[in-house]
This record gives C-alpha cells, structure tokens and sequence, in this order.
C-alpha cells in the first residue's frame, strides 16, 4: 500500500471540503481531498446550481409578463429544451474537468476513490481499480461527505425506483405527470419548476408547505403553486407505492385514495453520507450525523473532543444547517482554525470570534426560489418564542412600497422583522415577494452585525427600490 502525508486529509470534496482544502492551503499547509464521485459535489451538479437553471426560465418569462410593454412583447411559451441545455451547462454536463483544474492551481491534492479512516490521522482511499492509497494527516482529518437524499419506508417505494432531488435535477425529459411527496424546500421549488416546464404536478405535504418558515410564506407558496395548475395535498399521507409495467406510478394515500404519475419524486429529507467512512474504527457510529463543537471538531460520546481534537467535520454532515453557503461559512472557520492550531496561534472561538461558526445559531440565511421567492434569515416569530426571547414582530405589506409598483404591476408580497425588544435588534426577517432574494443580505447584517434600531434609521434606502420597506417597517415599530 502506498503511504503518503499531508498536513490535512479532507474526506469530499464539495464546495465545502474544496473551501477546506483551499483555506488550508492558503494558510501554508500541505492539503489533499479525497472523491468518490465528481469535485464539485452535490450542489455544483444535482443541487444549487442545475435546480436554479431549471427554475430561472420560467421566472424571466413571469416577470416578463407582469410589466406592460414587455407583457406585449413575448409571443410564445418556454422552450423546454432550452433550459434543459441551460441547465446542462451550469451542471458542466456532469464533468469536473474545471474544478479538477481548480484544485490543481490551488496547490491541493486529489484521489479518487471511496475514504475511510483506518485509525488516527490515516485514511484510506480505495480506487475503482480496488488499489489502497493510505494517507496520513499530521495535523487534522475533515469529514465533509454531505448528505443524500432519505427516502421513508413506504411499502413499496424503494422498489417504485422514484426520483430524488438528484433524478430531478438531471432530468432529460418533463414527465406528463410528477407526483411529490413532501413540502418543504426541495419539494416546493420542484414542484414550481416542473409546473413552469409543463407538467401537471401533485403534491402531497403531509406536514405543510414550508413548515419551517413564516406561516405567511407557506400560505403565498401554496395559493402560487395552485394558480399554476399544481395540486396542492396538505395533509396528504403517502401509504403505499407501486410502479406498474407500463412504468406508471400509483401512490396510494392513507385514506385510500390513489395518486397517478409518470414519476414520483421523494423530497422529505436528507441522511448523512457517513455509512462508509470508517466511524466505527474510531468509536462512532456508522451513517449517523455527526456532532461537533463551534470550532467544528468532531465530538465522542462524552463529549469531548476525539482523541486530542485531530477530526472535524463540516457542512451537512454535522446537521447544523443543511445549507451550501453555511457549509462554506464552516468550511473557512475550520481551515483557518486548523491552520492556527498547527502553527500554535491563537485561537479565536468565543461568540462571533474568527474561529467559530456562530452565524448557525441564530443567523442563517436561506432563499427559497419559489413563486413567490422566499427569503430569510434569523428567527421566525415561532422560533423566537420559543428560544424565551420578549419579541415584538411588525409587518408590512412590500406590495404597497412605491418599489414594488414600479418592479411589477400587481406586485404581491410581504415582509416581517422581528424585534428583540429586550435589545431593540432584529432577530428575524422575513420576505415573500418577486425577487425579493436580492433584498436578503441587507437583513442578514442587521441580524448579525445586531444593528440597534434606532442606528438602522440612519439606513438611508434610496428610492424608489423595494428596500424602502426597511423605513416602512421602522415607522411601524416606532408607532
């Protein structure tokens, strides 16, 4: 067996262990990264990126038709094939050459093949041709294999082969009928975007749509998705599945009532990609998530640190937040941590220190690219509560904002911040509205940055944009 050593050995390389590897390497550190499938992982090729390029079209078209003058000029429908060949190019039509390139330039080291930690510090890497490299870390090992998709024991599901949120993302063809079960992101973006590409779409959202966010968010989603001719299931329970000869797909509900589609997508969840990676050579468990500390060492047991603090893990796999670019955000915490630790500087890990992740507390931004467009970040109303803080939440009405009027005729949309009134900071905002992504990071700055009220009134927004219903809501709270 061939035996190299590296300062740090990186197990994926997805943007998060590619954030990694480089921030190590930046810091003068001999990196390698280790890949069973394609660099770039799931967001480059069967998430963020294709799923995005799928939806796009569709909403250049809707905004397009919402503003007189260019309402007038469109003359015809989506060219599905178009976007499948958009989509195929921002998912590099599933080669790595570029990122490869990307990681060569940076000074880091690939192997191919399936990782696992054989003991301290070592991982081994098996090839497709079966040949064993063993690489040893002297300074740290990261776990950054991500997460797939769950799919629940449904009598019958497995053997139905359904679509996951990678099936969807690659599709080469619209199915006439596309059945999903679940409502959350994953499930409410695709059900957008294959109702855009034509197909008639069910969903059964047993637990809600967008459960997670602002009720006002779900409630805009699901009147959107059902204009859009989508059947929209709350509540709907998937009991069996059965996929007959002709490749049609019968789901059977737990009141009886039966579902058919050309294809069933499965989006109710995520597991970790932890089942084959050498856990249980190091006392954890195999396929579990795992658990980490904010400077994102891996945690045993007793929770301490394993052995003397050699492995950490970041990104999906430590289920703090199962979002790309609060993967990333990890990814330079742990790097630059790794590096200070190696060199014997100091380590910055208390609350917003260089060091630790704190933002996954209580300060994530999401963006749900439904229609409308969701978009958030901090606490909702709910979750606020229920951390004990005194809040007070305002609303207000984005439609009514002289922005918004010009961005869109009809323009809908609605906007909420909610108050820390014990410190007058924003611990909560959220968006629902046409492109109302872009409107997002201001509110992340407040949240972070714990901005006091009566310093975000300096906050001049220019006008007329859709930022002045940041005045909006302050003259609400002051009222």
């Amino acid at each position: 067996m061939d035996t190299t050593t590296y300062d740090v050995v990186v197990i994926g390389a997805g943007p998060v262990g590619e954030n990694i590897a480089d921030r190590v390497a930046q810091g003068g550190l001999r990196a390698a990264i280790v890949e069973r499938e394609l660099v770039g992982g799931e967001c480059s090729y069967w998430a963020c990126m294709p799923t995005k390029a799928l939806l796009r079209s569709a909403a250049a078209l809707r905004a397009a038709r919402q503003v007189p003058g260019a309402r007038e000029a469109v003359t015809g429908d989506l060219d599905t094939a178009a976007v499948l060949r958009r989509r195929d190019s921002f998912a590099s039509n599933w080669k790595d050459d570029g990122q490869v390139s990307w990681l060569s330039q940076a000074g880091i080291s690939l192997y191919r093949g399936q990782g696992r930690i054989s003991s301290t510090r070592v991982v081994e890497v098996t090839g497709e041709d079966g040949a064993t490299t063993s690489l040893t870390a002297r300074h740290a090992v990261v776990i950054a294999t991500g997460s797939g998709a769950l799919v629940p024991d449904i009598a019958g599901l497995r053997e139905a082969a359904p679509w996951t949120s990678r099936e969807a993302a690659a599709a080469s063809a619209v199915p006439g009928r596309l059945a999903i079960i679940g409502g959350g992101v994953v499930a409410s973006e695709m059900a957008t975007a294959f109702a855009g590409l034509g197909a008639s779409v069910t969903m059964l959202a047993r637990d809600g749509v967008l459960p997670l966010a602002e009720p006002f968010a779900g409630e805009r989603v699901v009147e959107s998705l059902r204009d859009a001719g989508v059947s929209v299931r709350l509540g709907a329970e998937a009991g069996s599945v059965k996929r007959d000869d002709d490749g049609t797909v019968s789901v059977t509900l737990t009141d009886g009532e039966q579902i058919e589609a050309d294809e069933l997508l499965v989006a109710i969840g995520r597991t970790p990609n932890t089942r084959d990676i050498g856990l249980d050579h190091i006392g954890l468990t195999p396929g579990a998530w795992l658990t980490v500390d904010d400077t994102l060492r891996v945690l045993g047991g007793d929770g301490a640190p394993i052995g003397d603090g050699w492995l950490y893990a970041a990104g999906d796999v430590n289920r703090r937040v199962l979002l790309t670019h609060q993967g990333k955000y990890q990814a330079r915490a742990v790097g630059d941590v790794i590096v200070a630790r190696a060199k014997g500087e100091a380590v910055e890990d208390g609350r917003w220190g260089r060091h630790a992740a704190t933002a996954d507390e209580r300060a994530v931004p999401q963006v749900v690219f439904t229609e409308p467009e969701i978009a958030s970040v901090g606490l909702t109303a709910a979750a606020a509560a229920a951390a004990g803080l005194r809040t007070r939440v305002v609303d207000h009405d984005l439609g009514a904002v002289a922005g918004s009027a010009l961005h869109a005729d009809g323009y809908r949309g609605h906007a909420r911040m909610v108050v820390d009134e014990d410190r007058k900071v924003i611990v909560g905002f959220t968006l629902a509205g046409p492109d109302v992504a872009e409107l997002l990071h201001a509110a992340t700055i407040a949240v972070v940055g714990e901005v006091p009220l009566d310093r975000l009134w300096h906050a001049v927004p220019a006008f007329p944009t859709v930022s002045e219903v940041w005045l909006r809501l302050l003259e609400a709270y002051g009222r």
